[in-house]
């Protein structure tokens, strides 16, 4: 299948949504504390969302339970929000899907409550920091194996490891879409595979795991750990591809990187 290029009035409505994303995110982030349970926040994040006029596109999709995706301290991503009560000290990752009008946004970040360890604030500084590097990185004509082997790399130099078997991703009228986009090469050769364009918009989302990036599903069927069963983060956006310059769709601040 091939990778959309978008026209730019596209662009401002896959724009408007993941701005909803945004603002989902920086709520939750704000609401995020000790004493308050995982559904309660899942409940301010579909309102909200609600209230925007958007749709919050991971609830049913798949199957998912919610609109939320909450993944605390071990799961890294596809946390379901159940009674859960946060504490201090616990890390919590938050990602939230929005469709309206027919186009997605997506994106996720992971926070602290009260006070966290030096340990796991330099966890959560790999994926946002591998995140922003990789923006930054992106070139019209660059492969996207290339992009793969960037945010892989950066994550080593910072000790840890991407999980696998899953990965970043196409979005437009779909919630995923063309290409996959993995945080590691795959094939190890970087020069194979399609280039980035003008007009592709896609996500970005690292997902730092400490000893080991193999995978492991949880017996709810969604949650997804590392097989060395230590804390993990996940940050991510969806950028556009806009006259040769790289924008965040789903920052409170949107601009060229």
């Amino acid at each position: 299948m091939a990778i959309a290029i978008r026209k730019l009035q596209d662009i401002e409505k896959l724009r408007i949504s993941n701005k909803i994303v945004a603002k989902t995110l920086e709520l939750l982030s704000k609401e995020a504390r000790s004493g308050i349970k995982l559904s309660r926040l899942n409940a301010m994040g579909e309102d909200f969302i609600q209230a925007q006029g958007g749709r919050p596109s991971f609830k049913g999709l798949y199957g998912f339970p919610s609109g939320v995706c909450t993944s605390v301290n071990e799961v890294i991503i596809h946390g379901i929000p159940n009674n859960y009560v946060l504490k201090d000290g616990d890390i919590v990752g938050f990602d939230i899907g929005v469709e309206k009008d027919e186009w997605f946004g997506d994106a996720a970040i992971t926070i602290g409550i009260g006070e966290i360890s030096k340990e796991n604030q330099d966890l959560i500084n790999c994926s946002y920091d591998a995140l922003y590097h990789a923006i930054k990185s992106i070139k019209v004509g660059m492969r996207f194996k290339e992009l793969s082997l960037i945010l892989e790399k950066f994550i080593h130099s910072r000790g840890y490891m991407p999980l696998r078997s899953f990965c970043g991703h196409g979005i437009g009228k779909k919630p995923h879409e063309e290409p996959e986009i993995p945080n590691y090469l795959e094939g190890g050769n970087p020069k194979q595979g399609p280039k980035i364009k003008n007009g592709m918009v896609f996500c970005l989302e690292p997902m730092v795991c400490q000893k080991s990036g193999v995978s492991k599903i949880l017996d709810d069927k969604w949650s997804v750990v590392s097989e060395d069963g230590f804390f993990g983060s996940h940050y991510e956006h969806t950028v556009a591809i806009i006259n040769n310059e790289t924008e965040i769709l789903s920052a409170i601040q949107e601009g060229s990187i």
